[in-house]
């Protein structure tokens, strides 16, 4: 059997349940970027990091996978009891990292290591997704207030991470400075 199946080549797609929509429609739009930031942490999970990180990046990407099976499906909540308790281990995991890190003192450029930089970029598309998620939201009331919490402290968590990367391999962060 083929990956393709041609179903898509006038630009719409399926939904879960089979109701066709075009590809540019909001809903597509925030799983996409789901998927986005999945493949996103995919790419930083290929560096060498610690086990702990690895171990809780793949916890992320399967939660991820949920909201967007979740999205691809009209009135879809089936994650909605997993992502309220993951949302406070993303807490959990936020409060740990800046135990660890000194007080900012100003805006931080992305930058740094590799992992600091990949962190980063999955920041950058986990608030695409949020805002990917309001819009939807805005749109219909079918979709779980859940994702748009989790999203957003992911979003926080990340920013924290890439700054224990940088800080843990003895890299400062590149403040902001106005030119």
């Amino acid at each position: 059997m083929p990956i393709y199946t041609k179903t898509g080549d006038d630009g719409d797609t399926g939904l879960f349940g089979n109701r066709r929509v075009p590809k540019d429609d909001a809903r597509i739009e925030a799983y996409g970027t789901v998927d986005e930031l999945n493949a996103c942490i995919g790419l930083a999970r290929a560096e060498s990091l610690p086990k702990d990180l690895d171990d809780r990046l793949a916890s992320i990407q399967s939660a991820l996978f949920d909201i967007g099976a979740d999205l691809a499906t009209e009135d879809g909540n089936a994650s909605v009891p997993r992502l309220t308790t993951a949302t406070t281990m993303l807490e959990q995991w936020i409060d740990e990292s800046e135990a660890a890190l000194p007080a900012l003192q100003s805006f931080v450029l992305p930058g740094g290591t590799r992992a600091a930089g990949l962190l980063h970029l999955a920041r950058t598309i986990a608030r695409r997704a949020e805002r990917r998620y309001w819009t939807l939201r805005r749109d219909t009331e079918s979709v779980p207030d859940e994702i748009g919490v989790y999203l957003n402290r992911l979003s926080d968590l990340f920013f924290s991470w890439a700054r224990l990367a940088n800080h843990e391999a003895g890299v400062a962060d590149t403040p902001w400075r106005r030119d």
